[in-house]
């Protein structure tokens, strides 16, 4: 099947590539003239694991191809993904201009029945406003269809090749039709494609993040409040988790969420339902929670100093606002290295994936390092922002070499308590109780 992906971005690229994975021709299309030279070039432009592979293979076979001329790009194509920035806007609801304006270069250039699919994150309505947007210059037939993507930053190459669930909100059996057989190779294992009616499904992809990202919430909430009352929260989650009304999955104490979509999709729902004069007290109330966890550590911090940061080197691990990718939007470190910038605070930092796009935010306000050793050098405390894998298992006696004091500030708790007991460091995690070394 011949399929066109508007939009080059995480969620575009990696659709357009596992497409081409089972077999279609896939052409992406985006304005941006550089990132096409360079797609085309088999540069890849982000960084998720998996997906270089599929991408040099896809070009190399002739299946994944790059254009900025939007009418060639959609020439032949049966199928039409948006897949287009809906950033926040100023009031936090989801800015649609980039959708529209392709609904709107669209409609003159269709030339057959095409089903046009919604795949970025929209609130509900949008379909609508899309459909009328191709319509008022459209000569051809079209359906316009929802298909909101659930992909995790990290693992999205697996799942979006074997996703637990596809939702696709659509009106017409002539759109069910051509959908359900782009996704049969998808789920042959047998999980679900859901059907249901367009707004639904707009609103389905919102509902599950801000479920999510209340759970995240509600336990860090939970954290917070062990550390008042003694209790550890990591008991807690494993006495909460194994009740099977709940699970395991997101419920892991820290420094609140970050990211593309939790932040956003939260924001957008309250939104939407201020505008249908409703008060979404608990979206409310996770947005204010989630900004205050991202600087949990702070208070700590300055304590441990006498309250006074001037002049202090903090060594920071991890950028990114989760491992496995270089996503730098919304993550906690940036607020907490703006904060202790303010403070008068020197940083060194170092990620595996994602400094060169924090360069991008700060310069040279902050030092750089090789590795996560670097960062340690004469640094008076080290704080730990992401979970990466390096950072788990660390060599003690390089990190107590390093550091002017043996003190870790750890907003993702990647350490046992008895062991930083027994190595004689002074250790703040989230949630749990304070070892001083």
């Amino acid at each position: 099947m011949k399929i066109a992906v508007v939009g080059t971005g995480y969620v575009g690229l990696v659709t357009g590539t596992c497409f081409a994975e089972t077999g279609n021709h896939v052409t992406c299309v985006d304005i941006d003239e550089k990132k096409v030279q360079m797609l085309n070039n088999k540069q890849i432009t982000i960084y998720e694991p998996g997906l270089e592979v599929l991408f040099e293979r896809n070009i190399r076979q002739g299946r994944l191809e790059f254009t900025t001329d939007l009418k060639e790009g959609i020439k032949g194509a049966k199928i039409i993904f948006l897949a287009l920035p809906t950033p926040p806007g100023e009031d936090g609801s989801a800015d649609l201009k980039y959708v529209l304006k392709v609904a709107e270069d669209l409609g003159p250039i269709l030339e057959e029945y095409t089903v046009i699919v919604d795949k970025s994150t929209v609130p509900v309505g949008t379909a609508d406003k899309v459909h009328a947007a191709i319509a008022a210059n459209a000569k051809v037939d079209f359906d316009v269809v929802s298909n909101p993507e659930f992909l995790r930053e990290g693992v999205a190459v697996d799942d979006f090749m074997k996703p637990d669930r596809v939702v696709i909100g659509a009106e017409s059996d002539k759109a069910k039709k051509v959908m359900e057989k782009l996704y049969g190779p998808f789920v042959r294992q047998g999980n679900p494609i859901i059907f249901m009616d367009v707004k639904s499904a707009e609103l389905t992809k919102y509902a599950a993040n801000s479920f999510l990202a209340t759970k995240i919430t509600f336990m860090n909430e939970i954290a917070n409040l062990c550390e008042l009352l003694g209790a550890d929260v990591d008991m807690v989650r494993k006495g909460v988790g194994t009740d099977t009304r709940i699970g395991k999955r997101f419920l892991f104490a820290g420094i609140g969420y970050g990211g593309s979509c939790f932040p956003k999709d939260v924001q957008a729902l309250a939104k939407s339902a201020n505008q249908a004069d409703y008060d979404f007290k608990i979206l409310n109330s996770v947005m204010e929670v989630n900004q205050a966890q991202k600087e949990r550590l702070i208070d700590p911090l300055k304590a441990y100093f006498n309250n006074d940061l001037s002049g202090k080197t903090i060594a920071i691990w991890g950028l990114a606002f989760k491992p496995y990718t270089d996503d730098i939007r919304e993550a906690p470190a940036l607020e907490n290295i703006s904060k202790l910038l303010s403070l008068g605070a020197k940083v060194k930092a170092y990620d595996p994936e994602a400094m060169e796009n924090v360069k991008g935010v700060f310069g040279d306000k902050i030092y750089f390092a090789e590795d996560e050793y670097d960062a340690l050098k004469d640094a008076d405390a080290l704080m730990i922002m992401t979970e990466w894998p390096v950072f788990r298992t660390p060599e003690f006696d390089k990190v107590e070499a390093r550091l002017k004091n043996k003190v870790i500030f750890d907003g993702r708790n990647l350490y046992e308590l008895g062991q930083m007991e027994e190595l004689g460091f002074t250790y703040h995690s989230i949630g749990r109780k304070i070892i001083n070394g």
